[in-house]
């Protein structure tokens, strides 16, 4: 690994942050020796964050505990365009009054992960809708459009992929790049921000900002993405059976969003631990190291530690109340009826079967259409689906009363 000058970039080094760099020795000579004021964005798309976001998110927090302020940028603005970064098809265009309401939802996450108020590292939140809506067309295209080509624009992944695939990428999306380059140069004059924060899948975008803002007003800036998140089996981080697992406790109950932590691969909890806590580094070690059943101490620790961060205490409390009175008390946990899954998995109809939820194929087809199938505490409503335990464990239920153990063999 990578030893750096600055507390910052080391932080971010032994915590896993770190994926690309723009100008390393640059930004660890900046860091060394001032506060550097940094962003990230977050379009307004949906009324919560979603665990995809999170790694995001934390790295705000990692800058500020490392002395740096952090500025929370709501895309007010953007979200009115879409970002077509990493999708096959335009997104869905919102309304003003929609974005203002998931934008009071999404920041909910920032507002326990961020020290706000005064100080020279406290938190600010800004919404480039205030700068974006009042840009002069005409103003625009004559400022900053001799700053682009179409030739690099169209050599950017979130515009070639779309084209090789033959799908449609509206004018307005293509000028996506160049408002979030804006918005850099525009946070740089404002508010004196020198380094932008962003996923992988930033990384144009983020580089477009850096050369505006130096071709148009001569001042340096600095990018660094965080490495693309999967689980240690290659699926997208922060889906579950149910569609995303979002921050928000009023589009996740506490408890399913504590149990996704809960029932993460063996292999991604050292990995966790060091990106989603703030365990000290020489615990997490210590937690990692923990092999066989053991290493669901350290699972409930993952769960514990990500829920009171996002959710509070008392969530996380009760969260862990509930799992214990779920397979332990009452009669549960070591006489739960289990079943055995291959690596290949088992399709939720055998599973059923093989527990003793059903008693026949039409039963347990008739159970799924009506709810009552559970994985992990989530709704499984496609009768067809094929369940692969990514964890050791993990529990299948038939309504709120009967649970089992899906166990890998």
């Amino acid at each position: 690994m990578t030893e750096y000058k600055s507390d910052l970039l080391n932080l971010l080094a032994t915590r896993g942050h770190i994926h690309q760099l723009t100008d390393a020795a640059g930004l660890d000579a900046l860091a060394s020796r001032e506060i550097v004021v940094a962003y990230n964005g977050y379009d307004a798309t949906a009324s919560s964050l979603h665990v995809g976001n999170l790694a995001s998110v934390m790295l705000l927090r990692r800058l500020q505990q490392a002395g740096h302020q952090p500025i929370a940028l709501m895309g007010g603005g953007t979200t009115k365009i879409g970002d077509p970064s990493g999708k096959d098809e335009s997104r869905k265009l919102l309304t003003t009054e929609t974005i203002a309401a998931n934008i009071t939802g999404i920041s909910q996450v920032f507002h326990r992960l961020l020290n706000f108020g005064d100080g020279p590292t406290a938190a600010v939140m800004v919404n480039n809708d205030d700068w974006l809506s009042g840009l002069g067309y005409i103003d625009l295209l004559r400022n900053v459009g001799p700053h682009f080509t179409v030739n690099r624009m169209l050599s950017f992944d979130s515009v070639k992929t779309r084209l090789e695939r033959e799908q449609p990428l509206t004018f307005l999306e293509f000028n996506y790049m160049i408002l979030q380059a804006y918005d850099f140069r525009e946070l740089a004059l404002r508010h004196g921000c020198r380094l932008q924060l962003g996923g992988s899948d930033q990384w144009g975008n983020i580089v477009n900002g850096i050369e505006l803002t130096r071709r148009m007003n001569a001042i340096e800036l600095y990018g660094l993405t965080t490495p693309l998140l999967t689980t240690a089996d290659g699926a997208k981080m922060g889906k579950s059976v149910n569609g995303a697992v979002w921050l928000n406790e009023d589009m996740l109950p506490g408890y399913d969003f504590w149990q996704y932590w809960r029932n993460v691969d063996d292999r991604d909890v050292g990995r966790f631990l060091r990106l989603f806590t703030d365990l000290p580094l020489d615990e997490v070690a210590r937690l990692e190291a923990l092999a066989g059943s053991e290493i669901n101490a350290a699972k409930i620790v993952l769960a514990n530690e990500v829920t009171r961060l996002v959710r509070g205490d008392d969530a996380a409390q009760a969260a862990q109340a509930t799992a214990a009175a779920t397979f332990a008390g009452d009669g549960l946990g070591a006489d739960l009826p289990t079943a055995a899954v291959g690596p290949d998995g088992i399709g939720v109809i055998d599973a059923l079967l093989a527990l003793g939820f059903a008693a026949s194929r039409g039963e347990a087809k008739r159970l799924i259409a009506g709810g009552g199938a559970r994985l992990d505490g989530q709704p499984v409503t496609d009768e067809n689906h094929h369940i692969v335990l990514s964890a050791a464990e993990t529990r299948l239920s038939s309504g709120k009363k009967k649970h089992g153990i899906l166990r890998r063999a």
